[in-house]
């Protein structure tokens, strides 16, 4: 069965990144087929420019689980940045995986040089997300993304990534 994975990382103050990762089949629901997470301590510093060096390592960690690899991954942020469509942490990932998985990045906030094409907007919404791909155009892309099931901006499954890298580490820390 083919499937595809939502991906989040969450960073927190005690040098560990929670990833999680969200399979679903259908992009038009609701329905979770399955949530992994992984855990990394210590996690590269942030650098400028070099975010993947941060984020790659976590969203591996947690790709790896899954076997067979999914159809398509999606990542919180871009495939690539800029006008120039320099390498951003999704192309970082396809490379990471041979080009064997596209990969789709939502991102929530515009980086300097994005060029308009990028854009969707999604429910009454009038902020858009940026939309970025590898392995598959992006008017695809696009089309996926503004199709994905939830009413709001954010589509549900990505919602879901995030609140269960945030949630994982949150039931860590409960006494």
């Amino acid at each position: 069965m083919d499937y595809n994975l939502v991906t989040d990382v969450h960073y927190y103050q005690d040098d560990t990144a929670v990833a999680a990762a969200v399979a679903f089949t259908d992009w038009t629901s609701d329905r979770i087929l399955r949530t992994e997470i992984a855990r990394l301590t210590p996690v590269a510093p942030y650098r400028p420019g070099h975010f993947y060096e941060r984020e790659l390592p976590c969203l591996l960690a947690v790709i790896e689980r899954f076997d067979p690899l999914p159809a398509t991954i999606l990542v919180d942020g871009y495939v690539t940045l800029g006008a120039d469509g320099r390498d951003g942490l999704g192309a970082h990932l396809h490379h990471a995986l041979d080009g064997r998985v596209p990969v789709i990045g939502v991102a929530k906030t515009r980086f300097a040089g994005t060029p308009p094409g990028t854009e969707i907007h999604r429910g009454a919404s009038t902020r858009p997300l940026y939309v970025t791909s590898r392995g598959i155009p992006l008017d695809a892309a696009k089309r996926l993304i503004r199709g994905m099931h939830g009413r709001n901006r954010l589509p549900t499954m990505l919602a879901a990534a995030d609140r269960a890298s945030r949630d994982a580490e949150a039931t860590r820390t409960r006494p």
